[in-house]
């Protein structure tokens, strides 16, 4: 029996293909519960170029007076236009947006749409 984390993981693994075969860097996005993870990858997958979270203590700071904290779509919007800052700063301009397996709604939504905003392009 698949569980809930396979089967998401098996959506992945096609978009994470389709953006093998461009040779491009991929955005990749992660969510738990209580906090949301941003990675910059390389074109060949070999390491991470920027990343930013929600376990920041930058951001932990800015989300202090928020109720809710990490897990919330104010925190991905910030997490969006925070990798979208680092990457700019590191020379990124554009990049492919995986997903992994998640649905384009809600958090993960939020934060592409704020690294979209701050001048990512993908």
């Amino acid at each position: 029996m698949i569980n809930k984390k396979e089967s998401r993981l098996r959506r992945a693994r096609a978009t994470r293909a389709r953006i093998k075969l461009q040779k491009v860097n991929r955005l990749t996005v992660y969510r738990s519960n209580l906090h949301i993870y941003a990675s910059i990858i390389s074109a060949d997958g070999s390491r991470v170029l920027v990343s930013a979270s929600t376990v920041e203590p930058e951001v932990r700071a800015q989300l202090a007076s928020v109720k809710g904290h990490g897990g919330n779509v104010n925190a991905a919007k910030i997490v969006g236009t925070r990798i979208a800052e680092k990457a700019k700063k590191a020379g990124i301009e554009s990049c492919a947006f995986d997903r992994s397996g998640y649905r384009y709604h809600g958090r993960v939504a939020a934060l592409a749409e704020a690294a979209r905003e701050a001048g990512l392009k993908f």
